[in-house]
Parts: structure tokens; sequence; C-alpha cells
């Protein structure tokens, strides 16, 4: 049986059966893109495997809460984001940063955009202190508020914005960085 012949529906049903078969077929049809949400937020690859793990056990066992309201891959993706943020809860500490106001920037000539691969981009994003990395996450990528991530984290809301403020500063940095290397590369 291939993934791409079995609906959606077919897969949740099967996997609320426990059936082996569609769980190793769900697993097949969405692993790759779970792994990616695991990546952005994990220390390392390792802790990225062992969230994904974790994530599919709890896809697993709670398939039939999935109501259908909305897209099963956006309830998958809920799953493995709160999966990482309790990984992340687990292994670090967050101290609160005090009140940081970001440096006024010099524009970055976006052209050095356009030479910037995924995986460079992925590369700066580990770069950063995993608190940083779970707010710009958070936050710039799923789409919550500061006030969510605060509680998701239980960190002040000030803390989060503090924290995306100092992730936002040091992605800029290393794309200036970038920039300037390219260009030096270009002379």
């Amino acid at each position: 049986m291939k993934t791409d012949h079995v609906s959606e529906q077919e897969l949740i049903n099967g996997c609320i059966d426990r059936k082996h078969k569609y769980q190793e077929l769900l697993y097949h049809r969405y692993s790759g893109k779970m792994f990616a949400v695991c990546l952005r937020y994990a220390s390392n690859y390792h802790s990225a495997e062992d969230i994904l793990q974790e994530g599919f056990v709890k896809v697993f066992r709670n398939i039939e809460r999935f109501r259908g309201d909305g897209a099963f891959e956006g309830w998958l993706r809920r799953i493995f984001v709160n999966t990482a943020i309790e990984h992340y809860r687990k292994t670090v500490q967050m101290y609160p940063i005090m009140d940081f106001t970001p440096l006024p920037s010099e524009t970055t000539d976006l052209s050095a955009l356009d030479n910037l691969m995924a995986e460079d981009l992925m590369n700066m994003l580990q770069e950063l202190s995993q608190g940083y990395k779970t707010v710009f996450n958070l936050y710039v990528i799923e789409g919550y508020s500061h006030k969510e991530i605060a509680d998701m984290l239980s960190i002040t809301e000030g803390t989060s914005k503090s924290q995306l403020a100092r992730a936002r500063y040091l992605l800029q940095k290393k794309l200036q960085d970038l920039y300037k290397h390219s260009e030096e590369n270009y002379v």
C-alpha cells in the first residue's frame, strides 16, 4: 500500500483503529515536514529526532481527538510545536532579559538574501540561543502572540518581546556579516 493512494481520512481512521500499517503510512507522509518543525526548535539534530518521536507517539495516542475543524496537517504541526516547547522547558532554563531596546540598524542591501539558501538561514537560526530561537520561531514562523508565547514558556510578555528583539538583532547582524563577506568575494 502506497501512501499516495490512501486518503487522509483513511489514514486517520486506520490510526484510530490502531492499525500499524496506517500508522506507518501516516509517519511516512508527514515525518519530513514535522522533522523540519522539530529542527527549528531543537538545539541539535538528535534532539529534533527525540522531539519527532515524542510527537508521533502523542499523535497516535490522541488521533481520535482530531475533530476535522481545520487541516489535519495543522493539527499535527501544533502537536509537534507543543512537543518541542515541552522538550525545551524540560531541558533549558530561560533567563529573562531586562528591557532590551534594539539598536538602530543600518539597512542591508537585501540582494544578499537572493543568494541565501534555506539551509544557511536554518544554520543562522540554530546558532541562536535556545530561548531566542524558540521565541523567534513561535512569533515569526508559527504566528503566536507575545501573550501566548509568555503563557507557553512561563515567561512574561516583556521577556518574550525582548527575546524576539534580540533574536532579530542577532539574525540581522549575521545577515549583514554574510552580505559583507559576499561583497568581499566579488570585489
